[in-house]
């Protein structure tokens, strides 16, 4: 099993979920955080004022897949969250050793 984790433009979300529900992927958690990598942030005008804005809005997304859905799934997320422009995020997949569920007990592909 591999954990995938992707970090996403808020605009694209849906069209992501969308993308992965196609390939019958559903379970996922999704966590809105703040970043920055080579945009290193902006500015904006408030009130008159200029300032900078460091950490950018961005949608985390994880799910724990079996491992022959990996390459589905990133090139589900690829294709959909992939703008061309800086900014576009990163997927990070990293290994899984054990899942259960919690109301059941089971363990592993059946917990997921």
């Amino acid at each position: 099993m591999k954990k995938i984790e992707a970090i996403i433009k808020p605009f694209k979300m849906d069209d992501v979920r969308e993308a992965l529900a196609d390939i019958d992927i559903t379970g996922m958690t999704v966590s809105e955080v703040k970043g920055f990598g080579r945009q290193k942030g902006h500015t904006e005008l408030y009130r008159g004022a200029e300032y900078m804005v460091d950490f950018l809005p961005k949608v985390k997304i994880e799910l724990v897949v079996k491992q022959e859905d990996v390459e589905r799934c990133i090139e589900a997320i690829m294709g959909t969250a992939q703008t061309g422009k800086i900014g576009d995020g990163k997927i990070f997949v990293t290994p899984v050793e054990r899942v259960i569920r919690i109301r059941t007990g089971e363990e592993d592909h059946e917990a997921l």
